[in-house]
């Protein structure tokens, strides 16, 4: 019997946009985020936490995984960029040099309000 993939859901931001970038991932139901991420605008706090969590995931052991995030445009540029086992920035770059090792299973979207790492980072900011 095999084994259910390891999700791993992903979500980045920063305030202002552009502005300081931190980022989540939730494993097993335990958030782990990353603040101080340098600066930068929402498109890279989302690849920012993609990378984040591919490398948490696989240095916490974890091997087959599926990412989960909701930035469509991240989601999109990851998959196609795995596919075509060659990067066209940085962001692409950072990723795929992570997946040499333990590619993730599968990448998908899903809605923000389902994003378990979304709803860690707002838990940061209340309103």
């Amino acid at each position: 019997m095999s084994r259910p993939r390891i999700k791993v859901f992903f979500d980045g931001g920063c305030r202002p946009n552009p502005g300081a970038i931190e980022a989540a991932a939730v494993i097993r139901g335990e958030a782990h985020v990353f603040a101080d991420l340098g600066h930068g605008t929402n498109h890279d706090a989302e690849w920012t936490a993609l990378v984040k969590a591919l490398d948490l995931a696989t240095s916490l052991g974890f091997r087959d995984i599926e990412l989960i995030g909701d930035a469509l445009p991240v989601v999109r540029q990851a998959n196609a960029a795995l596919k075509r086992g060659s990067a066209l920035d940085r962001h692409e770059a950072a990723f795929l040099d992570l997946c040499r090792d333990a590619p993730p299973g599968r990448i998908r979207w899903i809605k923000r309000e389902q994003n378990l790492a979304g709803i860690a980072l707002a838990r940061r900011h209340p309103r």
